[in-house]
């Protein structure tokens, strides 16, 4: 359900155009260093948001974990193992989050 319309995401009018959330609205969170000559970051998937909302609400993510990052396709990516943190902050905000990976 769209949290600004009430309606199914499907039949959302008013984010027309933006993708649709992924893995069947379960927001997931995971630790990754691939890529990142061994730098762990934090990275946040599935979040049912246009691109606006999710680049504020990783602005917030990040003041709360006192750490850096960006968005980048639709994922948040935040530098530093947190987590514990973003997943209780996440299911704070009314989203079924999901710890994936090691």
């Amino acid at each position: 359900m769209c949290p600004a319309c009430s309606n199914p995401i499907a039949r959302c009018v008013c984010r027309q155009g933006e993708p649709a959330p992924a893995a069947g609205g379960v927001v997931r969170v995971q630790r990754e260093t691939k890529g990142r000559k061994g730098k762990g970051v934090t990275v946040i998937t599935g979040i049912p948001l246009g691109p606006s909302e999710l680049a504020e609400l990783a602005t917030q993510l990040k003041r709360k974990c006192g750490s850096g990052g960006t968005v980048k396709d639709g994922v948040i990516e935040i530098q530093g193992d947190h987590r514990d943190l973003l997943v209780e902050e996440l299911t704070a905000r009314g989203w079924a989050v999901r710890r994936s990976g090691g």
